[in-house]
């Protein structure tokens, strides 16, 4: 239907919604992965600690046979106190030791015995173990890694061979440093030590580790037979 008001054969224009700027603006798109970024340390900063070996099984151990005889002992001890006889072992033990003196052989076997023992699990309580473990450098925060000595020495080993004049080598890994020592049947002692040296220090760094072992390398030539 028409308008009365409006000509015959007119059109009549459409009401128009405005849009703002932002509406042409389209949508960022949402990253394909939206994890978290990986926790990472500081640049420069890859100390890491050695690592700590549980023993749970000697302390579990030692604590029930301390735990054993304390109740043993306890136990015997109320026995007593509620005028109960002490037991047979107890009796006998504080007979052996009202006749033995201090100074007896057997008292001081005994005690340096009984004092090795402590200070063996005292150095066990204090120390990391897990000797065979070098640890590596920590890039990222939630990530500790080591490397087995033997493997360590394994690189070390493969690299050396590959020098020009190296007939055999002989890797010793530890934890502070590394002793090489290669067999050269042909080339300068001099140059092989050299190009050694350089080969080595190049594959100390791409091991990794927290603390590179310093290098000691010995080049000899093969024994002569007869």
């Amino acid at each position: 239907m028409t308008d009365p008001g409006e000509p015959t054969g007119s059109t009549r224009r459409m009401p128009t919604v405005e849009q703002s700027d932002d509406a042409h603006t389209p949508a960022p798109d949402a990253p394909a992965d939206a994890r978290e970024p990986v926790p990472t340390l500081e640049r420069g900063d890859g100390r890491a600690g050695r690592f700590w070996s549980a023993r749970r099984v000697p302390a579990a151990l030692l604590a029930l046979v301390l735990l054993g005889a304390a109740g043993l002992l306890l136990y015997d001890i109320a026995a007593v106190r509620a005028d109960h006889p002490a037991m047979q072992w107890r009796r006998s033990l504080a007979d052996g030791l009202a006749e033995q003196r201090l100074d007896d052989t057997p008292v001081l076997v005994g005690a340096g015995v009984a004092a090795a023992i402590g200070l063996w699990l005292v150095l066990l309580a204090l120390t990391p173990g897990l000797r065979d473990l070098l640890p590596m450098r920590r890039d990222r925060a939630d990530i500790r890694a080591g490397l087995d000595r033997t493997a360590a020495a394994l690189v070390l080993r493969d690299r050396a061979v590959e020098v020009p004049g190296v007939q055999s080598v002989r890797v010793r890994m530890g934890r502070r440093k590394a002793k090489v020592r290669a067999l050269s049947h042909f080339r300068e002692l001099d140059d092989v030590k050299i190009d050694l040296d350089a080969v080595l220090e190049e594959a100390v760094r791409e091991l990794g580790l927290a603390r590179p072992p310093a290098l000691s390398v010995h080049v000899h030539r093969p024994a002569k037979k007869g």
